[in-house]
C-alpha cells in the first residue's frame, strides 16, 4: 500500500476542513508540481553513482547523508523504484517534524514517493530515532540532513551515526551542485538552481559502521566527507 500522510488523525486541530484542504493538500500539490517542473529543466549528471546502484541491486539499505542547504532538488539523487518482499513500494524515507510545517512538508514530499517519518529529533530524539530505525527495518532507505532541521549549519549531529549503527545500513554521503544558482536568506543558506542549469550529483563512497564503535572518530570522518563535498559543490558554482 502506498504510504500516505495522515492529516486529520494527527490528534490536534489543524483548522477548518477548507483550511486543511488548502494548507495540506492544495499547497503541497502545487509546490510539488512546481519543483518537478523545475527539475525537468535541469541537465542532470551523476558522479560515483555505480556503488550506490550496486547497493540497490543487492537489496541493501542505505542512508543518504547531505547538508540541509542542498535539500532542494535532492530527490534527483534517488532514482530508484524499490519494493519489499511482498511487492509493496519501498523507496526513501525522511524525518519530518510533528508540526503544521511538518505536515505541509510531508504532504509535499509524498508526491515524490518519499515516506515521512514523523518526529522531531531536537525535541524527542529517542522517539524519533526509534521510528527511523523501524522504517529502515521495514525496507525503506533513508535521507537525512545531519545538521537539520535548524542547524547549526553544517555541523554534524549524532542521529545519522546512531541510525547506521542500529540498522546496519550503509552511509552514503552525497551532494549536488549547480553551475548557476542562488541562495535563500535562510539559516541554512538554501541553494536553489536557476532553470535550465546543469545539476551534478556526486556520491561519496558507501561505508558501514559497527554496532559499537568510536562515535567521535566516525563522526569526524562523515563531517570531513560532507565538508569535502560541500567544497566541491561551491567550486562548481564558482566555476
Amino acid at each position: 500500500m502506498r504510504a500516505r500522510v495522515a492529516i486529520a488523525e494527527r490528534g490536534r486541530p489543524l483548522g477548518s476542513p477548507l483550511s486543511v484542504w488548502l494548507d495540506f493538500r492544495l499547497v503541497p500539490f502545487l509546490g510539488a508540481g512546481l519543483i518537478k517542473l523545475w527539475s525537468y529543466t535541469l541537465r542532470v549528471k551523476r558522479e560515483g553513482f555505480e556503488a550506490l546502484d550496486d547497493l540497490a541491486a543487492r537489496d541493501e539499505r542505505f542512508i543518504l547523508a547531505f547538508w540541509h542547504r542542498r535539500l532542494f532538488m535532492m530527490p534527483l539523487a534517488y532514482p530508484f523504484r524499490r519494493r519489499d518482499a511482498s511487492g509493496d513500494p519501498r523507496g526513501v524515507a525522511i524525518l519530518s517534524s510533528d508540526s503544521r510545517d511538518g505536515e505541509r512538508s510531508a504532504a509535499t514530499w509524498r508526491w515524490f514517493g518519499i515516506h515521512a517519518v514523523r518526529g522531531t529529533a531536537s525535541d524527542d530524539g529517542a522517539r524519533a530515532l526509534i521510528r527511523m530505525i523501524q522504517s529502515v527495518r521495514q525496507g525503506w532507505d533513508f535521507g537525512i540532513t545531519p545538521d537539520g532541521p535548524r542547524g547549526p549549519l553544517m555541523q554534524l549531529k549524532p542521529g545519522t551515526l546512531a541510525l547506521a549503527r542500529k540498522t546496519g545500513a550503509w552511509i552514503v554521503p552525497v551532494s549536488l551542485a549547480f553551475d548557476r544558482s542562488f541562495q535563500l536568506r535562510t539559516w541554512d543558506r538554501m541553494v536553489i538552481p536557476f532553470p535550465f542549469a546543469t545539476c551534478t550529483i556526486r556520491y561519496g563512497r558507501p561505508f558501514r559502521l559497527p554496532a559499537r564503535g568510536d562515535d567521535e572518530a566516525d563522526g569526524a570522518r562523515l563531517q570531513a566527507e560532507l565538508d569535502a563535498l560541500e567544497a566541491w559543490a561551491e567550486g562548481v558554482t564558482r566555476g
